[in-house]
């Protein structure tokens, strides 16, 4: 049952939650460059993004004292159903991250907040409020036009985009599943289960494509583990807790803002006028989104 606002109690953030949140966003948007570089396929990194975190995640959960076993068979398939749809999530991102522009991936990447938003409303069958209409408004405006002009640009890019979707939409079914189960464990331990499972998925997957598993470098997969896996989704976990989703909203626009800095550096990836008041208008669905959550919901991007 969700806490109304009124009920909730007064958010005090320090400066330390702020930077935690900051650094956090920051963390995860350099995960498509880490994909990028990586010279593993893009399905294997996400493999070795999840399998290179799984010792830290046990050290964590352990460190935690969150129990690892004894939960009922429920949840047990409850978990092995969220792994499989986050390793499905992970596949579709990062082969669109290889097909389309970093700041692409990331916004439609961190679609699911719209989402989430679209699917309470069904489940609680409301009319929509004004923001909510114009969450929609904003995001489907806002990706037609990105979506256009990656078709102009190469078709390619334009299945790298909707690849990205795809993964939006994995993203929201296994919140959905983890929501399930967050009150019987910790996070940690959720995250060490639910990555296990996906670790079998991504390995399978990789293979039917005939992509390389094992790298030549394993500096770039490293990164990619810390920076989104340990780093991002950790910070993130800490510091959610402790602001309104505006503020949530607004942070999570850092994302998209350092892949594009990252793409123009990088990969020499330039943004149009087009695509950039694009990109403000998928931002300005993703804060309306955050703010039409309820306060009780914990979602870490």
């Amino acid at each position: 049952m969700a806490i109304s606002s009124d009920a909730a109690p007064p958010l005090r953030p320090a400066a330390k939650h702020f930077l935690a949140l900051l650094t956090g966003n920051i963390a995860l948007a350099l995960g498509p460059w880490f994909v990028r570089i990586a010279d593993s396929g893009p399905v294997s990194a996400g493999l070795w993004r999840l399998a290179l975190a799984l010792p830290l995640l046990a050290l964590f959960a352990r460190a935690r004292r969150e129990p690892m076993t004894g939960y009922p068979a429920r949840d047990w398939w409850i978990l092995a159903g969220a792994g499989v749809v986050f390793a499905l999530d992970l596949a579709s991102w990062h082969v669109g991250i290889e097909m389309t522009r970093l700041g692409n991936a990331t916004l439609f990447g961190n679609s699911g907040s719209v989402i989430l938003m679209v699917w309470g409303l069904i489940v609680m069958h409301r009319r929509p409020h004004l923001r909510e209409y114009a969450a929609v408004a904003l995001a489907l405006g806002g990706a037609g036009l990105l979506l256009g002009r990656s078709m102009e640009i190469d078709a390619r890019t334009l299945a790298g985009d909707l690849f990205c979707i795809l993964a939006g939409l994995f993203y929201v079914v296994y919140i959905l599943l983890v929501q399930n189960v967050r009150g019987r464990m910790g996070s940690w331990s959720l995250l060490f289960w639910s990555s296990a499972a996906g670790v079998p998925v991504l390995l399978i997957t990789a293979l039917l494509l005939g992509e390389p598993v094992i790298p030549t470098n394993w500096l770039p997969l490293i990164g990619l583990m810390i920076a989104s896996q340990i780093v991002g989704q950790g910070l993130l976990v800490y510091a959610l807790g402790h602001f309104p989703p505006l503020v949530i909203g607004l942070v999570l626009l850092t994302q998209p803002a350092v892949s594009v800095v990252l793409g123009w550096f990088a990969f020499g990836e330039v943004l149009s006028l087009p695509d950039a008041i694009g990109m403000a208008m998928v931002g300005a669905a993703l804060v309306l989104a955050r703010v039409a959550e309820p306060p009780s919901r914990e979602n870490p991007a």
